[in-house]
């Protein structure tokens, strides 16, 4: 048996060390999906932990034939859905929308580099966060803790189906943004 599912048997024997483990584990994917969700680093530290309380209480209802971590993520989804749906969408700012630091990666780009990342990440954040919250789900589980299309299906309640059609609108809706941003920084850069 491995490490996870020892955690688990005794996770759901009442164990709280090795529910402590389970955190550890998936604090840093469960805070990330979170975080592209919500784009704001205190909303995401606040459902990360609700995520963790409530997979804590209903860890009796997990059925262990299937994948801990899309068990979890569902949860953190689904939690982060209904507050969007909550706030009504209300766009953010841009000074919300920074990743803390060392959010992507691991090695340390040089100044131009990080400039450079910052303004695509503050982008991007930006046109996630245009997206309705069901399509930013969809995106940020494939593309940002690559889920499958069936684990997906399966964290959402939904079919494999739905989720690639989810996918490609929020890809086409994506590329539209992304061309229409681009348009209006190149007609800004010529009025200058």
């Amino acid at each position: 048996m491995d490490q996870e599912a020892q955690w688990l048997k005794a996770a759901r024997q009442g164990d709280r060390v090795a529910f402590g483990h389970l955190v550890q584990a998936y604090q840093n994917p469960v805070f990330n999906l979170a975080y592209r969700m919500l784009g704001n680093t205190e909303e995401a530290e606040d459902a990360a932990q609700e995520t963790f309380l409530r997979a804590y209480r209903n860890l009796n209802s997990y059925d262990p034939s299937r994948k801990f971590s899309t068990w979890l993520l569902s949860i953190a989804s689904h939690y982060c859905i209904d507050r969007l749906r909550r706030r009504r969408l209300v766009w953010m700012s841009l000074e919300d929308q920074t990743l803390p630091p060392g959010a992507l990666a691991n090695h340390q780009p040089g100044p131009e580099q990080q400039v450079v990342q910052s303004e695509q990440e503050t982008l991007i954040q930006a046109l996630l966060a245009e997206l309705a919250p069901e399509y930013r789900a969809v995106v940020v589980m494939h593309y940002w803790n690559g889920m499958s299309y069936q684990e997906i299906a399966e964290a959402t309640g939904s079919t494999v189906s739905a989720i690639k059609s989810r996918l490609f609108r929020a890809r086409r809706m994506l590329a539209a943004r992304l061309q229409a941003s681009q348009s209006q920084g190149e007609a800004l850069a010529l009025a200058y």
